[in-house]
């Protein structure tokens, strides 16, 4: 898996690298196909007051790209956030690739054998 974290407006300090690397292997644990992921942690100031800390993750799976933002007032909330929303995002994956809908062989009503 390659990992790669980047700041926009933002210095990353290995605190916050760990901390991302942490939540993520909760998302690795849960499904180990994962080929790359790109986290963008951002700054955006609209005023001096009114700063919003932004955290987006892409998430390239085998047949599959998973995308997810989230915004909020502290940079560590925006990334819990964001970990809960990708944690949702690929056990519904998960779930959509073993297909449990399906019936079993035995329970397979097959055309009857007739006796001639």
């Amino acid at each position: 898996m390659n990992l790669t974290i980047s700041g926009h407006h933002l210095e990353l300090t290995p605190a916050i690298r760990e901390y991302v690397q942490n939540k993520l292997e909760r998302v690795i644990r849960h499904f180990d196909h994962v080929i790359d992921v790109a986290v963008i942690l951002a700054v955006d100031s609209l005023t001096e007051k009114d700063k919003r800390q932004r955290a987006e993750i892409n998430l390239h799976l085998r047949g599959k790209d998973l995308h997810v933002t989230s915004e909020a007032h502290d940079l560590y909330a925006a990334i819990d956030l964001l970990i809960d929303k990708l944690d949702r995002q690929v056990l519904k994956h998960k779930d959509k690739i073993q297909d449990h809908q399906h019936t079993g062989i035995k329970h397979f009503e097959g055309p009857a054998t007739e006796a001639a």
